[in-house]
């Protein structure tokens, strides 16, 4: 799709939905972690896509939340006593988080309404705005995938990470979309770089979309809150349960040292390759672009340490996030720019 198959009028207002919806997902997944580090994820107990949309509006209706509540292993093991203020506190992180999620759905499916309706989606654009709204579907679906996880007969007292990894991972791949979609609706010019170049941006793109990963894993293993000193991990260069006997090949997984330990030097390969192709590159086409790269990474890497030596306490935390989403879009925006001529040479079929 190139940005004269359709008018400037009907790119102009796709893109301000775009942005919406952008906004829109950065915010669920902010609140999505503060739901996380709250432990307020299993608060609600039923996957109510319509229903769910009112919160209880009397004392009873909060006592028979309440009362679902307590039944989950969570409640009994972690949070037994708890009043009712303290279960409403958490109830309201995951309503307000499944509350944006609908609202999203909304204004996707209104927006795409709407420019069916003005004839604005020719040129192959409906089919990528449908398989973008296709994927938020699926992710209110992954979304109670992953908390059914922690709730009825299962011994779990909180969700399982490789769910909780899948669920993260798809809104991030939800906002490179909307990004990409976003890009290729502007009027922007792409850069003519070195192929070498073109393919350092998409290798750092591609490692820090590993390093998200590794990170939700961290996260929903509370891997960070377990080793906190650096550069060392309890006082070792390499931690000496990296590998559990009961795990196995899991370990790189489900182990809280191997995961802690594989995301920071993923963080070091990554800034150290963020740093080298700025200086490398600093010369061509995309040298701002693979600069402000160098400084997010920088930014996040720095705050990353910060975050673990505190423990990761909510704010830190939830700032470590957002910025990890902002450097990996901005990655995308790199990748995109460097598909300049010499990239469209290499893929047209005379080539």
């Amino acid at each position: 799709m190139t940005t004269s198959a359709i008018s400037p009028v009907a790119a102009a207002w796709i893109r301000r939905w775009l942005i919406l919806l952008g906004l829109m997902v950065y915010a669920i997944i902010l609140v999505g972690g503060a739901t996380r580090l709250t432990d307020s994820g299993l608060s609600i107990t039923e996957w109510r896509p319509v229903s769910g949309a009112l919160p209880p509006m009397s004392e009873a209706a909060w006592m028979a939340e309440f009362d679902k509540y307590r039944s989950t292993k969570q409640y009994q093991l972690t949070n037994s006593g708890m009043a009712l203020s303290e279960f409403q506190f958490i109830y309201w992180w995951e309503w307000g988080h499944r509350q944006i999620g609908r609202a999203i759905g909304l204004v996707a499916a209104l927006g795409f309404a709407v420019f069916a309706w003005r004839r604005w989606l020719g040129q192959g654009l409906g089919w990528k705005l449908l398989g973008l709204i296709a994927l938020g579907g699926l992710q209110g679906a992954i979304g109670w995938w992953m908390v059914s996880s922690g709730i009825g007969e299962t011994e779990r007292i909180s969700v399982a990470p490789y769910r909780l990894m899948t669920h993260f991972m798809l809104a991030l791949l939800i906002l490179v979309v909307v990004t990409w979609l976003w890009l290729d609706l502007s009027r922007r010019a792409k850069a003519d770089v070195p192929k070498a170049a073109r393919q350092s941006a998409k290798v750092l793109l591609i490692l820090i979309f590993i390093q998200m990963a590794a990170g939700a894993l961290v996260a929903g293993l509370d891997a960070g809150r377990t080793y906190t000193d650096w550069p060392l991990m309890a006082g070792e260069v390499f931690p000496a349960h990296y590998i559990h006997a009961e795990l196995g090949i899991r370990s790189f997984f489900e182990g809280r040292e191997a995961t802690q330990f594989n995301h920071r030097l993923l963080a070091y390969i990554i800034w150290a390759g963020s740093l080298a192709a700025a200086w490398m590159f600093r010369g061509t086409g995309l040298r701002r672009e693979l600069a402000v790269l160098a400084g997010l990474v920088s930014a996040q890497a720095i705050w990353g340490i910060l975050t673990l030596l505190n423990a990761a306490p909510l704010g830190l935390a939830l700032v470590h996030q957002g910025l990890g989403v902002v450097t990996t879009l901005w990655a995308v925006y790199a990748v995109w720019r460097a598909g300049g001529p010499k990239a469209a040479e290499a893929t047209s079929p005379s080539a």
